[in-house]
C-alpha cells in the first residue's frame, strides 16, 4: 500500500512520535482506522465534510497518522463556527474533497473503520464518496458501544464527557485532529483494559481482544444500549415493536410483519441527519407486542402512537393521513368534490368523506373516480378552466361543467362515487391469523363505525354480530383506522369476512 501521510500540525500531543507502518505490518488484518471529521452541519445528504483525520492503530499501539482540512464548496455557518473554530478563510485554500479522496481511500482500505458514534462519520464519508460515484465500504466498529461494554457506568459516554472520566487529554474539541487522537487513545485503553493474560499466555490474550472486537465489530450498527443477544431474540412474526429510553419511556412505536426484520432495518440504514442519529443512541430497550397479522398490527400501532404519542413517532401522532375528499353543492345545484388539507377544513366547513396520505395520492384518487363513474373533471377541482372541461372536449364529460347536463343527472352519478368511497358493506367482521396456532383474529365494523379487535380460539361460536362485539377490546374509530381498513379490504388480502346487514 501506498503511504499517503499529510501531517498537519500535529507536532504535539501523546500520539506525535507515531511512526508509519511497514508493508507487512499493512498486510495485517488487526488494522484499525480511528477517524474524526468536522462538518457544515448535521446531515449526510445536504452537509459537507470540513476536516478529516485517521489513525491507524495496529492492536498495539497507533502507527501512522493522516489529517487534512477540506474545501467544503459552501460557506461554514457561524454556529458551526462557533463550534469548530474553522473558518471559511481557513478552508479556501484547502483540497476539495475529491482531491483528497485517493487518500482516505487507500489509507483505510483492509482497515476497520473506528469512529466514536460510528455512524455519523461513516455515513457522511460514503455520502461524499457517492456524489463522486464510488461506493465506500468498510467493516465499522464504534467506541461509544466498546465503552459502555468495557466500562458500564460511566455517567456519561459523550466523547468530551467520557474523556474527562477517565483523564484522557482532549484539548482540541470539536476539531478532527484533537478528537480523533482522543477516541486513538481511548480505543487503546480499551483494547488494553479487555486483555488479561491468559495462563500466563500473552498469546491467548490477544486472542481474547480479538475476538471481544470482532463481537463488536458485528454489532457495531445496533444503539450502543442494545445487545445482540437482545436483537437475536426478536420474534419474526407480525406484530407492534416500542423502543423505549434509559428511563423506559417509549420513544417510538412501529409495526412489522416480521418484527426482527424491520427492527434490524432500521439500524441498519444509513445516518441521515443529526436527530435520526439521536434518536438511534437514545434506544436502551426493546419490546413487543404479537398481533398474529399486519392488519391487526396496523390498527394497535395507531391506536398506540396516539395513546402514547412517542418523541419520534411525530408525524403519526398526528395523522397518517392528512388530506381529505370532500363534497359540496354549488351555487347552481351540482354537487361538487374537492380535496385538501384536513387540518385546514374548518375553514370551509366540511368534513371529509375519505382521508388520504398527500394531495398527489388524493387527486389520483379522485381522477379514478372521474373516469369510473363519468364526472367532470372542473367540478372535481381537477381541471382549472372558466369554460368547458378537457374531457368534454374530447367527449369524456357530458357538460356539467357548461350546465348542458342538469344537477339531478349529474348528481346521481357524483352519489355512486361517493358511496364507493365507504366501505363495502355497512356492518362486517374481518377474521384472521391469531398470534398462535388455534387462535383468530377478529376486527370488527358496525354501521360503518370500526369497534375494535380481540382474538378468539378456535372454540369460539358466534351466530351474530353481538357475539363477535364481546369478543374485541374496544377501540376509537377515527380516519386513520377508517383508512387503514378501506386500504386492506380493498387489497388482496386472506382474511374471512362475515357480513351482517
Amino acid at each position: 500500500m501506498k503511504r499517503i501521510t499529510k501531517n498537519i500540525g500535529l507536532e504535539q500531543g501523546p500520539l506525535a512520535n507515531a511512526s508509519g507502518p511497514d508493508e507487512h505490518d499493512l498486510n495485517q488484518s488487526n488494522l484499525y482506522a480511528i477517524v474524526d471529521i468536522e462538518t457544515t452541519g448535521g446531515q449526510p445528504h445536504q452537509d459537507k465534510i470540513t476536516e478529516i483525520a485517521i489513525f491507524i492503530h495496529d492492536g498495539e499501539k497507533v502507527v501512522d497518522k493522516y489529517h487534512t482540512l477540506i474545501n467544503p464548496e459552501r460557506p461554514i455557518p457561524f454556529f458551526i463556527t462557533q463550534l469548530t473554530g474553522i473558518k471559511d478563510d481557513m478552508v479556501q485554500d484547502a483540497p476539495k474533497f475529491y482531491e483528497v479522496a485517493k487518500d482516505i481511500v487507500e489509507f483505510t482500505e483492509g482497515k476497520v473503520f473506528v469512529a466514536h458514534n460510528v455512524r455519523f462519520d461513516y455515513s457522511f464519508i460514503k455520502k461524499e464518496f457517492a456524489d463522486l460515484g464510488f461506493t465506500f465500504q468498510r467493516k465499522t466498529l464504534c467506541t461509544v458501544r466498546l465503552s459502555r461494554s468495557l466500562m458500564p457506568g460511566l455517567p456519561s459516554y459523550s466523547l468530551g464527557k467520557l474523556c474527562q472520566s477517565i483523564d484522557i487529554p482532549l484539548s482540541q474539541r470539536h476539531r478532527a485532529i484533537g478528537d480523533a487522537e482522543a477516541t486513538a487513545i481511548l480505543f487503546d485503553r480499551l483494547i488494553k483494559i479487555n486483555r488479561p493474560v491468559v495462563d500466563g499466555n500473552m498469546n491467548m490474550a490477544a486472542e481474547h481482544t480479538t475476538q471481544v472486537l470482532k463481537q463488536e465489530i458485528k454489532t457495531s450498527l445496533l444503539p450502543p444500549a442494545i445487545t445482540k443477544e437482545k436483537v437475536d431474540a426478536l420474534p419474526m412474526v407480525p406484530g407492534v415493536y416500542y423502543f423505549h429510553n434509559e428511563q423506559g419511556e417509549v420513544i417510538y412505536v412501529g409495526k412489522s410483519i416480521n418484527i426482527k426484520k424491520r427492527i434490524i432495518q432500521h439500524f441498519n440504514i444509513d445516518y441521515k441527519s443529526r436527530k435520526s442519529l439521536n434518536f438511534k443512541n437514545s434506544i436502551a430497550d426493546i419490546t413487543y407486542e404479537l398481533m398474529g397479522n399486519e392488519l391487526v398490527a396496523l390498527l394497535y400501532e395507531s391506536a398506540e402512537i396516539k395513546r402514547l404519542k412517542p418523541q419520534y413517532n411525530r408525524q403519526q401522532r398526528r395523522s397518517v393521513f392528512n388530506t381529505g375528499i370532500f363534497s359540496y353543492t354549488d351555487s347552481d345545484g351540482y354537487k361538487r368534490l374537492t380535496f385538501g388539507s384536513i387540518d385546514k377544513a374548518e375553514n370551509i366547513s366540511m368534513t371529509p368523506i375519505i382521508a388520504l396520505s398527500n394531495h398527489y395520492k388524493a387527486k389520483g384518487f379522485l381522477f379514478h373516480k372521474v373516469a369510473k363513474f363519468y364526472l367532470c373533471q372542473k367540478l372535481c377541482d381537477l381541471y382549472k378552466t372558466n369554460g368547458a372541461c378537457f374531457d368534454y372536449q374530447v367527449h369524456q364529460c357530458s357538460g356539467a361543467c357548461i350546465g348542458k347536463e342538469s344537477p339531478e343527472e349529474y348528481n346521481k352519478r357524483v352519489d355512486e362515487a361517493i358511496d364507493s368511497f365507504t366501505y363495502e358493506h355497512n356492518s362486517f367482521v374481518v377474521i384472521g391469523k391469531g398470534r398462535e396456532p388455534g387462535e383468530r383474529s377478529v376486527v370488527v365494523v358496525e354501521h360503518g363505525t370500526y369497534l375494535g379487535f380481540g382474538f378468539i380460539d378456535d372454540t369460539f361460536s358466534a351466530c351474530s354480530l353481538e357475539d363477535f362485539k364481546g369478543a374485541i377490546q374496544r377501540y376509537n374509530d377515527n380516519k386513520d383506522v377508517q383508512q387503514i381498513i378501506r386500504n386492506h379490504m380493498r387489497g388482496k388480502h386472506k382474511e374471512k369476512v362475515l357480513i351482517f346487514e
